[in-house]
Formats: C-alpha cells, sequence, structure tokens
C-alpha cells in the first residue's frame, strides 16, 4: 500500500495540481473579458450605506450589452441588458462608501425597464460609449436622460 509518507506527498501534490489548475483558468477568463470591455461596477439593490457593488467587465453585442462578473465561475454573461429595454431614470456621482467599488471618476446610471433595476457604475470614457451606444437605437425610439 505504501507509508504514510508517500499517501501524502500524492495528496499535497494533487491539490497543488488542482490550485494550479484553478489559478490558470481564473488567470484566462480575466484576461479574456479584458479584451476589449470595458470596466463597470454593477449592483442589483439599492443600499445607503454603498454595499452591493459587483466589479465587472461590459462588452457590447449588436442589440445586448453583456456584463460579466469578474470573479465569478460562470462562464456566460452575468447580466444581458437589451438596448430597447433599458432607460436611464437617473445619472449621480457615487458616494464617498461607494467610490471604493468603482471604476476611477465613475458615475452611476439608475436603469429601469429590467426586472429588477439596476445601477451601472462607470467611468467617463466608458459613459461616453455607453451613451452612444443607447442612442444608436432604430429612429422612433425615445432615450430620456442619453444626452
Amino acid at each position: 500500500m505504501g507509508s504514510p509518507v508517500v499517501w501524502f506527498a500524492v495528496v499535497v501534490g494533487l491539490l497543488l495540481a488542482v490550485a494550479l489548475g484553478v489559478a490558470a483558468l481564473a488567470w484566462r477568463r480575466v484576461r479574456e473579458l479584458r479584451a476589449g470591455g470595458i470596466d463597470v461596477a454593477l449592483r442589483t439593490r439599492r443600499d445607503d450605506r454603498g454595499r452591493g457593488w459587483h466589479l465587472g467587465v461590459g462588452h457590447y453585442r449588436g442589440e445586448e450589452f453583456v456584463w460579466y462578473r469578474v470573479l465569478s465561475l460562470r462562464s456566460g454573461p452575468n447580466w444581458v441588458l437589451n438596448r430597447n429595454e433599458v432607460e436611464i431614470a437617473n445619472r449621480r456621482k457615487p458616494s464617498s462608501a461607494e467610490v471604493y467599488a468603482m471604476p476611477h471618476g465613475a458615475t452611476v446610471l439608475d436603469l429601469t425597464g429590467l426586472e429588477p433595476d439596476l445601477e451601472l457604475a462607470m467611468g467617463a470614457d466608458a459613459l461616453t460609449g455607453f451613451l452612444s451606444w443607447l442612442e444608436s437605437a432604430p429612429p422612433g425610439r425615445s432615450v430620456p436622460w442619453a444626452s
């Protein structure tokens, strides 16, 4: 059967191999998400104490804006926003309690038309791109608060 030292070495080796595999997959996910994506923080529940924000990366896919949470084992997007369903109800600067959880110089957008209502926080350059994406909706659709 072997000595306990050999079994211990085998178990430690297997655990180390699994840990390295998980680290490699996490590194690959972050690298793939960053390619062509923008830094966006998202939260689904309003909280006056500034809690509930999740860091992620957003990508544009035609009529959809997809958001991937950075620290997630999920292979697909965590949220998909369709341009035809999203409206910006309000814009604001983050509170001092929220600044820690969002990109530098972020603006918080209160989005309605989704269930549940979401808040997105993004930097100035990403905000310009997001508003342009919303405003480029098909003719006849108004986009309140976009400009």
